[in-house]
């Protein structure tokens, strides 16, 4: 998946409202996706930042709306879509390793700080990671404690389980357990 730095152009948004996690605010700058936004997320920008409102069928909505979909379907797995994140340069390598997770994979922060050559700057990669600005297509729900546990996501432990869930649903990896801050779960 292409992490572009900036796309430029005006923003705008659209709201995605039937989906399987809530309501979606999709944020475009120019011809690509700069935003993905749900309902009491953490770290949402206040929504006159988005832009004025925009209908779902215009680019580069339309893209991210069908990939969605066939996503939450099931017959998707990986986004193809022009992205335009604002952030750090760290944060954008941070994003664009969260782009590598393959589908219905994790890795721990560490493990993440390890492949970006930094493997002491698991806290760091972990507050990047909170800040993605696109959620679901860069995949910041495939990023566990080291333990295995589930620890913060912007969107809700809970929207994370069912993602990973979600994900890990019909494989064998999808029966392992992982911890729920004291509780278990069993994924498959």
């Amino acid at each position: 998946m292409n992490v572009p730095v900036s796309a430029g152009g005006e923003r705008r948004h659209a709201l995605l409202a039937d989906t399987p996690y809530g309501p979606l605010t999709l944020v475009a700058e120019g011809d690509a996706l700069a935003g993905l936004y749900m309902t009491d997320q953490r770290h949402r920008p206040p929504q006159e930042t988005f832009g004025p409102p925009e209908d779902l069928a215009a680019p580069p909505f339309a893209a991210a709306v069908r990939q969605l979909r066939a996503y939450f379907d099931g017959t998707l797995t990986t986004f193809d879509l022009p992205l335009a994140p604002r952030g750090t340069p760290f944060q954008r390598r941070v994003w664009a390793a969260l782009c590598e997770i393959p589908y219905g994979g994790t890795l721990s922060y560490g493990q993440l700080a390890d492949r970006l050559g930094r493997p002491s700057a698991a806290r760091a990669v972990g507050l990047a990671n909170g800040r993605n600005p696109i959620g679901i297509v860069i995949p910041c729900h495939r990023v566990i404690g080291a333990s295995g546990s589930l620890t913060g996501y912007g969107g809700g432990l809970d929207r994370k389980r069912r993602l990973l869930e979600f994900e890990r649903g019909g494989s064998a990896r999808g029966r392992e357990r992982l911890d729920l801050g004291g509780q278990q779960a069993l994924f498959g």
